[in-house]
C-alpha cells in the first residue's frame, strides 16, 4: 500500500519497478510496510499488508506512553487504528496473529526513538 508521500514519487517508482524487470536492482520495500503473515479478511476484502505512519502527538491522546513503550496490546489497539493504512479496526487488531501484531509493533516502537538512536543503529548495522 502506498502513502500520501510515496505517491506522490510515482515516476521515481515507476522507473524503479523498470529497472526490477529489466534484472536491475529491485525497488526498495517501504520499512513502514508490514506483509501479514495471516491476511485479514472483511467479508470480500482480504488485507495482506499494512503501512504505518509515524503517529503525531494527538493520535497518542487516552494512551499512557509508558504502555506504548512497552508494546502492551492494549496500547497497540488504540493507536494502530489512527496509523494504519488500511486503516485497521480496534477489533482487527484483536484479530491479529501474534506474529504480526509483534511486527506492527516493531515498526511502531521505531517511530518513538530519537534520530540519534536510528543513526546509531543504522551504523551498527552498517
Amino acid at each position: 500500500m502506498k502513502t500520501n508521500t510515496q505517491a506522490s514519487s510515482a515516476p521515481e517508482n515507476a522507473s524503479q519497478n523498470d529497472q526490477a524487470e529489466k534484472g536491475g536492482a529491485t525497488p526498495e520495500k517501504d520499512p513502514n510496510t508490514v506483509v501479514l503473515d495471516t491476511p485479514i479478511v472483511r467479508g470480500k476484502q482480504t488485507i495482506s499488508e499494512i503501512t504505518l505512519r509515524k503517529p503525531r502527538s494527538g493520535e497518542l491522546r487516552g494512551v499512557s506512553l509508558q504502555d506504548l513503550v512497552n508494546l502492551d496490546v492494549i496500547a497497540l489497539s488504540k493507536v494502530l487504528p489512527r496509523i494504519s493504512a488500511p486503516t485497521l479496526t480496534e477489533h482487527d487488531v484483536a484479530q491479529l496473529d501474534p506474529a504480526d501484531l509483534v511486527q506492527l509493533g516493531g515498526v511502531f516502537a521505531g517511530f518513538l526513538w530519537p534520530k540519534a538512536v536510528k543513526a546509531s543503529m543504522e551504523s551498527l548495522n552498517g
